[in-house]
């Protein structure tokens, strides 16, 4: 199938060229009708508890979050009259600007305790607008924010909350994307030209990668008419984009360089580079793309915004190896090693370094395994102190204008006034002589300052409560878990951004078994059915899970410990780790573990079926492969190593796991402990029972 495709690519080229370049153009346009259509929300579970809670609190009690919420300081006291009228006059301003709804303060709100600092000199302002989503009204936060935040009259304002905070974390990735750009693309052409020692040929990843990119863009902009789309899906787009496009390419175009100059003619190099190389990159992208679905399994958007991301960019990068890239080739002939900057480059060599770290691995396989593993387990040590948390304000600059507001909320307010814990009693009313008593326990509950009397509606009862900590951490979590713990007669909801934190947790924990009994059975199966074997499989599976230990064990000592920061910059220490993150890094680095995995399985294969020993097929496949897989990973670290200039913490979280883990596993993994296993294990790589043997794929 796939000789038969090289060689109808090569005939059809024109048409297929044509084809391409017009999907490119349609891409191109959509990139910029999707941005504006990206949210930086989407970390609730809409099947939860406190979704359910908040239903009843928008459709019920007609209450919502507000929009913005901004801290009024008059630096000396709330009540000096200056203050008062100072405070009536802004309030004024804000409530006339185009969008706001509703505005209510501390003033306005009769001088209110709870909306009142701890020294008595700052008060809480809250902006509503008649959009039921509280991040949905970026445009008025970054007019609200400009106009206001800073020095207004007498007094000092700091505008935050969640629609400022979704604001100032797109426009920081907005930028930041740009920077990342144009720094990766250059620098990752020179190195491109590095590799493959041609001007011509260095540029065929870049036409692959970036056909990835704005594919994946067109692909993103249709599901978000259908969909919330998450804006970080950007970055995991251009760096997956960049980094499969240049996989890929080096697969084929050092495939179709070997078997030109080994004779052939333009066609039937194309023809065994698709029906060798191509077949390669349909199996590895198949098996990324299995990986990167397990993101879909999440109750989150924002997770599953990946997912769509990660498809569509596998797909794409996919299509433009397998497609258009030979029929570029086709055209190019032996143009494809024109403008040559270094000519090692130019021809593989049958035995090299390669080969020999192969051959030196396999003299002493148990002594490269102890040493590998126990580099793993140190660099894993660090598991042991992780703490897991979700996004926040605190994942921007500390300088941030929102950043800075939402730390002054914390630090200067008694309890989380502006997103209280929400209790709602469907049918509460028939319970009043109970109510009082249940409200009495709610306040013994650790954490929680205050308790609002109950407000009934229909026969449905609401009531409200502060408290004095984060609401994004795990003290929230056991503080949420105890108010559920409360007995009563009657059932509750218990909902809140706290309460939404806890049950976001509690979807991603229950959702990750299955996550990773996709992953574990199709990869299982897709390996098996590439190579016929049992044991290969089952090693790489277990190799990749001890990279990803080390993986997570290198995020925690830097972003949970705070060490490192000269290398990844400077980021706001909060002794936590954000979960989402986390399990997206995972999954991204085991797909693209298992890239490099099926690119030297591959070849060891190839060798092996051509009727050398065990030993000769690892070194050979080795130095056929170990090249592109390194030069891969480099290029590969270099575009996700960029993300590290971010501002943003999950990016720089993301830049480094992926980085990291790339680099581990193209040198200890896929260098040493590979060909050591296989060494080891000798023929028996190769076994299957007879049964089973039918389901494997001919190479």
């Amino acid at each position: 199938m796939f000789e038969k495709l090289g060689h109808s690519l090569v005939r059809r080229r024109k048409a297929v060229l044509a084809f391409f370049f017009l999907i490119l153009i349609v891409a191109g346009a959509s990139s910029a009708l999707l941005i504006p259509r990206l949210s930086s929300g989407g970390y609730n579970d809409p099947a939860s508890q406190s979704a359910k809670a908040d239903a009843y609190l928008t459709t019920t009690f007609h209450v919502k979050d507000p929009a913005l919420v901004l801290v009024v300081d008059s630096r000396t006291s709330v009540t000096e009259p200056t203050t008062v009228t100072d405070a009536a006059v802004l309030e004024k301003a804000i409530s006339s600007e185009a969008g706001v709804n509703k505005v209510l303060s501390y003033w306005s709100a009769g001088g209110a305790p709870a909306l009142k600092s701890i020294d008595g000199k700052a008060g809480f302002l809250f902006v509503y607008t008649a959009n039921n989503d509280p991040g949905g009204s970026t445009d008025l936060a970054k007019l609200i924010q400009k106009k206001y935040d800073g020095t207004y009259k007498s007094l000092r304002v700091y505008v935050g909350g969640f629609s400022t905070i979704s604001y100032a974390i797109s426009s920081k990735i907005s930028k930041d994307l740009a920077i990342a750009e144009s720094i990766s693309i250059p620098l990752t052409f020179l190195l491109l030209l590095f590799i493959f020692g041609g001007l011509i040929a260095s540029a065929m990843p870049l036409v692959v990668g970036l056909s990835a990119i704005l594919g994946t863009f067109l692909i993103l902009y249709l599901i978000s008419l259908a969909t919330g789309v998450s804006i970080f899906a950007l970055n995991l787009t251009t760096g997956m984009g960049l980094g499969l496009g240049i996989d890929y390419s080096l697969l084929i175009v050092n495939r179709f360089r070997e078997e030109l100059h080994s004779g052939k003619s333009v066609e039937d190099s194309i023809a065994r580079t698709v029906a060798t190389a191509g077949r390669t990159v349909f199996f590895s992208g198949l098996t990324v793309l299995v990986t990167i679905s397990a993101l879909m399994f999440f109750p989150l958007m924002f997770l599953k915004s990946f997912g769509y991301a990660g498809i569509g960019v596998v797909f794409m990068a996919v299509f433009g190896a397998l497609i258009p890239l030979p029929a570029i080739l086709a055209m190019l002939g032996t143009r494809i090693d024109k403008f040559v900057v270094r000519k090692s480059a130019i021809t593989p060599k049958e035995d090299g370094r390669w080969a020999q770290t192969a051959r030196f691995v396999m003299k002493r396989p148990v002594a490269v395994v102890v040493f590998v593993l126990m580099i793993l387990a140190i660099l894993a040590t660090p598991i042991k102190n992780i703490v897991f948390s979700e996004v926040d304000s605190r994942v921007l600059p500390a300088n941030n204008q929102a950043a800075i507001a939402s730390a002054v909320s914390i630090a200067r307010f008694n309890g989380q006034s502006a997103n209280p814990i929400e209790i709602i009693i469907p049918g509460g009313a028939a319970h009043q002589d109970q109510l009082a008593t249940y409200s009495a326990d709610l306040a013994k509950v650790k954490n929680i300052v205050a308790v609002s009397a109950p407000q009934v509606v229909g026969n449905d009862v609401r009531i409200s409560a502060s408290f004095s900590i984060s609401s994004r951490t795990t003290q929230a979590e056991t503080m949420i878990n105890a108010v559920r713990a409360i007995p009563a007669p009657f059932k509750t909801l218990v909902g809140g951004t706290a309460a939404d934190y806890t049950d976001t947790q509690a979807g991603i924990s229950r959702t990750v078994p299955w996550a990773l009994g996709w992953i574990a059975l199709s990869v299982l199966l897709l390996l098996f059915m590439y190579t016929g074997s049992i044991i290969l499989p089952i090693k790489a599976v277990v190799l990749n899970i001890l990279s990803l230990g080390a993986t997570i064990g290198a995020l925690s000592w830097i972003f949970i410990e705070g060490h490192m920061r000269w290398l990844v910059g400077s980021f706001t220490k909060t002794g936590t780790i954000d979960t989402s993150m986390v399990i997206l890094t995972c999954i991204v680095v085991f797909g693209l573990s298992m890239d490099y995995e099926v690119f030297l399985l591959s070849r060891i294969k190839e060798e092996h079926d051509s009727g050398r020993s065990n030993i000769d097929a690892v070194a050979t496949g080795l130095q056929r492969s170990a090249r592109i897989i390194t030069s891969a990973a480099v290029l590969l670290a270099v575009v996700f190593a960029v993300f590290l200039t971010s501002g943003v913490t999950n990016i720089k979280t993301l830049g480094f796991g992926v980085a990291f883990a790339i680099l581990l596993d193209s040198t200890l993994v896929r260098a040493l402990l590979v060909p050591a296993l296989m060494r080891l294990f000798g023929e028996r790589n190769w076994w299957a029972p007879k049964a089973l043997q039918r389901f494997t794929i001919s190479h």
